[in-house]
């Protein structure tokens, strides 16, 4: 203990981060943040108006619906929107199994389900 007192606070730092393995979590926080966006971008601008050639909408993520409530007021359900997210949801998931298997067909990641060899 009195080893980490005659270090620096910022040499305690680095070995913490390197220890917890911190800078490759945050790379790979800004490239799935990278990604998503990438996948986001493809779902509204190629999927939700190719879908939207066959609705009477013209894009997908502009279907709603209009309810009318007991007292007259009126409240609109986005639901093109929901399935919009739902698809740039599965989309993202994909390619998170995709990249899985390819780094554990490579075996450049442990499968903690998989019992270790000895």
């Amino acid at each position: 203990m009195s080893n980490n007192n005659s270090r620096s606070f910022t040499q305690q730092f680095f070995d913490f981060l390197k220890e917890f393995g911190i800078i490759g979590l945050a790379i790979a926080f800004v490239i799935g943040l990278a990604a998503s966006r990438l996948v986001t971008s493809f779902v509204q601008d190629l999927v939700n108006p190719t879908v939207g050639l066959f609705l009477p909408a013209g894009d997908l993520q502009k279907l709603s619906a209009n309810v009318t409530n007991i007292y007259g007021a009126s409240s609109q359900f986005k639901y093109g929107d929901l399935i919009a997210n739902i698809i740039d949801f599965v989309i993202v998931a994909l390619i998170v199994f995709i990249a899985y298997k390819f780094l554990k067909r490579y075996k450049l990641i442990e499968d903690k389900k998989e019992p270790e060899s000895k």
